[in-house]
């Protein structure tokens, strides 16, 4: 009897052995090259892919052809609902200029709330599903909304923690791009 409940314990064990080394294996959406990121101007900003709204993947990073706007957010966040009208104002203004995401930080989220969120600002540029909330911690947002811009050579040019005015927005934009 004693054999057989250790047995037992000895297996329950290797299973939960198997389930954690299987979900530790799960493929992040971040590169490697995140692990001494700092994120903040002047820094080459880590590539990323997340999944969209739409179902489509976005590689986000690296070398592009024009600045990239990329702004992390959340539906319960306040200062994200008074900024959404004016980031839908700077994608209708900029959007064949500049690359635009907002990625929302689903982890800390509702996805059906997000999607709400979405839909009630009329939201035409991509939005990305930060699931997990890997993207958001390697770019060490702790602060809705957070916008980083990143310039055709990947390099981050402006963090931005908070809201700003669409004046502000307009003067960055031009400025990078």
């Amino acid at each position: 009897m004693k054999r057989a409940t250790m047995l037992f314990i000895a297996a329950f064990v290797l299973a939960g052995l198997a389930v954690y080394q299987y979900v530790a294996k799960e493929e992040s959406s971040v590169t490697a090259a995140a692990a001494g990121f700092k994120p903040k101007a002047g820094s080459e900003a880590v590539t990323f892919q997340l999944p969209g709204l739409d179902e489509k993947n976005y590689a986000i990073g690296g070398k592009q052809d024009k600045l990239t706007f990329v702004n992390f957010w959340a539906s319960w966040c306040g200062p994200c609902e008074l900024e959404a009208p004016d980031l839908q104002k700077l994608y209708e203004k900029y959007g064949d200029k500049i690359a635009f995401y907002g990625v929302n930080a689903t982890k800390f989220d509702k996805e059906r709330a997000a999607r709400q969120f979405v839909d009630d600002h009329e939201f035409t540029f991509p939005i990305l599903m930060d699931r997990k909330g890997d993207v958001t911690n390697t770019y060490k947002v702790d602060t809705f909304p957070t916008t980083f811009l990143i310039d055709s050579s990947g390099v981050i040019r402006e963090r931005i923690n908070g809201v700003i005015t669409i004046d502000e927005w307009e003067r960055l934009i031009e400025q990078y791009s």
